[in-house]
């Protein structure tokens, strides 16, 4: 490691420690040559895939853009900014087990409407309905229809009676 200072390659490490999340190790260190100190960090190497549009265009996988339309179906919603960041984080994990260099922006697609489902139902829609394009009012009905219907599902697996909710 070369010193950020006088440019020698002599430095020694004289600390390490892990980070809070593991995800990274900070490293104290000191130049053998001018003896100033500075700190570097080791982190592992994401390899984040290429994402294919819908159109054919790739771009690189962007966890900020990712985050910015979870954010904008959220909006005036009761979810939190952590809650979003855990659901962009299983959303990028998921790319990044498939191991392939290049992702569909439809199964992105697919996962931030798996993590809005549970996050909130109003989002869900709000996202989908854009995600979805949809055509016209009887598509969006049919979504809001499957999703009433997968609602009710898991209420009476839950044991619940379903509710109807006044508008």
């Amino acid at each position: 490691m070369h010193c950020p200072f006088c440019g020698q390659k002599d430095t020694r490490v004289l600390d390490s420690r892990e980070s809070s999340e593991g995800l990274s190790i900070r490293r104290r260190r000191s130049c053998e040559s001018c003896r100033r100190r500075f700190t570097t960090y080791e982190r592992v190497e994401e390899l984040n895939p290429t994402v294919v549009k819908k159109d054919g265009r790739r771009e690189n996988f962007d966890r900020d853009k990712l985050l910015l339309g979870l954010r904008k179906a959220c909006e005036k919603r009761p979810v939190s900014m952590e809650q979003l960041e855990a659901a962009a984080l299983a959303i990028e994990r998921k790319v990044q087990e498939l191991g392939d260099k290049e992702v569909a922006s439809s199964l992105i697609g697919q996962e931030a409407m798996v993590q809005l489902s549970s996050l909130d139902q109003v989002a869900y829609v709000r996202f989908a309905s854009v995600y979805r394009s949809f055509r016209d009012i009887s598509e969006f009905m049919a979504e809001l229809a499957e999703l009433l219907q997968q609602e009710s599902m898991k209420k009476a697996i839950e044991g619940k009676p379903h509710e109807a909710s006044a508008g």
